[in-house]
């Protein structure tokens, strides 16, 4: 049985709960003894022996579950430029052996958001919001100085992501130097940038997180359509160099690059009702619409 762990709301009680692929919200009695999904990946030694051997025979569905981000994230750390069409379809050239990557951060608790969740925009024109979508990985276990050929003992599961960018923001023109020209904090850190979800796919059902087809619509038309193969820097080597910089903990998130197809090499950007889906083979999908907070007001 293949299964996403999520984090749902039924009525006014937030619980955990498995969706197996393409099916319903089930919630198992095992996974009562864990109070948020945080709490699971703080217990993911034990955790992970009771998901493996979880049954759905006799667990309730759940038919009015509403999907939440699958996880109350610590820290969502975020690599640049690790897709070798993506540097190219940028105007860059593909980095040699010796690229170290390098990580900017969103701010979880306003940036993350649900499968289904709205995406809000704002001052839409200039901000030139733009699609991202990525394999975002689930830390289980904490460490610092990680060795690479450990790194994957680290991970409690994956799950799908959109790192939404203001591209309008990124550069500055105002700035006293050319080495201030950059503002990934105003690109990055909008609210609702990063939708998340389904849930998390434990890493014991994902047999090589470099051979997994990504693809991403807007309002039905296929804009991403790579596999994770072509990431410069595979997922172990990612995990290895953010905990050169800071210390893992379990629940945080890195996600590991996007790949080609973003919109504004070709003067493309997200407007008010587009309607963003991503999906990764084998972890599901998540769909939000774009909702422009400008036409709201006054």
């Amino acid at each position: 049985m293949t299964y996403s762990l999520v984090t749902f709301r039924s009525g006014a009680e937030i619980q955990l709960g498995i969706q197996p692929a393409g099916g319903a919200v089930h919630a198992p009695p095992e996974l009562k003894q864990w109070p948020s999904m945080l709490g699971l990946l703080e217990d993911w030694a034990r955790a992970a022996d009771v998901l493996s051997g979880l049954s759905l025979a006799g667990a309730p569905v759940v038919d009015d579950a509403e999907l939440l981000p699958p996880v109350a994230a610590r820290k969502v750390l975020c690599a640049g430029v690790n897709y070798r069409k993506h540097v190219i379809e940028m105007g860059g050239e593909i980095p040699g052996p010796d690229w170290v990557p390098y990580f900017f951060l969103k701010p979880p608790s306003t940036t993350v958001v649900g499968p289904a969740s709205d995406i809000v925009i704002r001052d839409a024109l200039r901000a030139r919001y733009d699609w991202e979508g990525e394999l975002a990985v689930i830390i289980g276990i904490g460490g610092r100085d990680i060795p690479r050929e450990r790194a994957r003992a680290h991970v409690a599961g994956y799950c799908v992501a959109n790192d939404i960018t203001a591209r309008g923001y990124h550069r500055r023109g105002d700035v006293p130097a050319e080495a201030f020209g950059y503002d990934w904090f105003a690109a990055k850190a909008t609210d609702t940038s990063m939708p998340m979800g389904p849930g998390i796919t434990p890493v014991f059902q994902v047999a090589d997180p470099q051979n997994l087809r990504l693809r991403l619509w807007v309002n039905g038309t296929l804009q991403q359509d790579e596999s994770t193969a072509d990431m410069i820097c595979p997922v172990d080597e990612l995990i290895a160099a953010a905990s050169r910089t800071v210390t893992l903990e379990p629940g945080d998130v890195i996600s590991t690059g996007t790949p080609s197809g973003v919109g504004a090499g070709r003067g493309l950007q997200l407007a008010h009702g587009d309607v963003v889906r991503v999906a990764i083979d084998g972890l599901g999908e998540i769909s939000n619409l774009v909702k422009d907070a400008d036409r709201s007001q006054p």
